[in-house]
């Protein structure tokens, strides 16, 4: 590509065989939200930079990430950066809405921030919320659509599963103070991407003492199965609450049969608005680092919009690119979602009828439009993998029938005109 014409660093164009395969895993995505009872939603990509910027929103963190400009009549805008907050900002808006209130979205998001494998600076949300219950069942119901997404992309699924309480117990009994806890949160869920030692040297630059830091770490760092990890939590009384909330959910977990779901103490999820449950789900053996879902509980940001009650919410966004780069190599890739092609030779209006008839029964197809050769089409076909060709020359017509080729193998047979689409659909089906 041209260097000119290349899209801006951390975009990416989307040639039709990457984005037939987007729109089936969005399509995948979308029934199995609808199967568990979520409802569409739509929201504007332009939001108010004051509902963006919000104390109990993204945080600073997210906002040093979040693209913000001015319209013609000088008011501040962003674009969002998730699709949580303009969630919470629909219900605010909107009191009158029944609880619990459950919906998707799927729609663009931005950050500018780094980019890797997996991250780019304009990416999809798939976005999954309930609002208004506060049990761990909802919670559980989420982990559960995680491990039924990855069953159907054939994906390995690692769910790993915290507690922000957890984590603030985690920090109460290490000493750490009330207004660093956010910056000590973000270092921690750092440990994968710069390991223990580097985590160790941000917390100690961000000023918390050796000894609190060792307290951290330590407790961020237990191994084990999920009911050895709660019986050794459930000994620190400042833990209680987180304890008493991962035990409920994993029991849930069971009884739904979910044995991919861990604990891991050290999940933080940088977001400052999460209140309880967090969770991130990832590729088991696979190039692809980052997590294609993740969410958790956050009771108190919808409240924080209404200014008046609180209402206790929780969710999952499924990463579509992050999925899309994942999947790319195992599902087959069409350069078009045609499924049959129409060649006229000099019979234009029949070819016309033909390709109408076929459209009409449901079948994807096309016709040349612009007069080429016999083996100019067969080509065209070959270079896009259409699988099938309809061949209708005069000699054909005349006997009420067309030429049907099989582009794979190269067989050809005639059929009559009047059972093409029939005849077409069962191959195809």
């Amino acid at each position: 590509m041209r260097e000119e014409f290349q899209p801006v660093k951390g975009t990416r164009d989307f040639l039709p065989e990457d984005k037939i395969i987007r729109q089936r895993i969005v399509d995948t995505l979308r029934e199995v939200f609808e199967t568990f009872g979520f409802s569409p939603l739509e929201t504007p990509s332009l939001e108010r930079w004051e509902i963006l910027s919000r104390k109990y929103a993204g945080g600073e963190e997210i906002l040093k990430e979040t693209y913000r400009l001015k319209d013609q009549g000088g008011r501040e805008l962003g674009l969002r950066y998730d699709l949580t907050v303009p969630f919470c900002r629909v219900i605010a808006a909107n009191p009158e809405i029944p609880k619990p209130f459950k919906r998707y979205q799927i729609g663009r998001v931005w950050r500018d921030g780094p980019i890797k494998l997996g991250r780019y600076r304009e990416f999809w949300q798939c976005d999954v919320d309930v609002a208004g219950s506060s049990s761990m069942m909802a919670d559980a119901e989420f982990l559960k659509m995680i491990d039924v997404v990855a069953e159907k992309f054939g994906i390995n699924a690692d769910i790993r599963v915290s507690n922000r309480k957890l984590l603030n117990s985690i920090l109460d009994y290490a000493g750490v103070q009330e207004e660093k806890r956010l910056s000590v949160t973000l270092s921690i869920d750092k440990l994968e991407k710069i390991g223990r030692d580097g985590v160790v040297e941000e917390l100690i630059s961000k000023g918390i003492d050796e000894e609190s830091v060792k307290k951290i770490i330590e407790l961020i760092s237990i191994n084990g199965t999920n009911d050895e990890i709660l019986k050794i939590f459930k000994g620190i009384k400042e833990a209680r609450e987180g304890v008493e909330e991962l035990d409920e959910l994993i029991k849930y977990t069971k009884i739904l049969g979910l044995k991919n779901v861990r604990i891991v103490p050290s999940l933080a999820r940088g977001l400052a608005y999460y209140t309880g449950t967090i969770f991130e789900a990832f590729i088991k053996n696979s190039n692809i680092t980052s997590s294609f879902a993740g969410g958790g509980r956050y009771d108190d940001l919808i409240g924080k919009f209404t200014g008046v009650d609180k209402i206790p919410a929780v969710g999952v966004s499924f990463g579509l690119d992050v999925l899309s780069d994942a999947l790319k190599e195992k599902m087959e890739r069409n350069k078009t979602v045609v499924s049959v092609f129409v060649i006229p030779i000099n019979t234009k209006e029949k070819s016309m009828e033909i390709v109408s008839m076929l459209r009409d029964a449901g079948i994807n197809s096309d016709v040349d439009t612009i007069g080429r050769s016999l083996s100019k089409n067969l080509n065209y076909v070959n270079s896009l993998n259409i699988p099938y060709c309809l061949i209708v020359g005069k000699r054909e017509i005349d006997e009420d029938s067309v030429k049907l080729r099989d582009m794979n193998t190269g067989e050809e047979k005639l059929i009559n005109i009047r059972d093409v689409a029939k005849e077409v659909k069962k191959l195809i089906d």
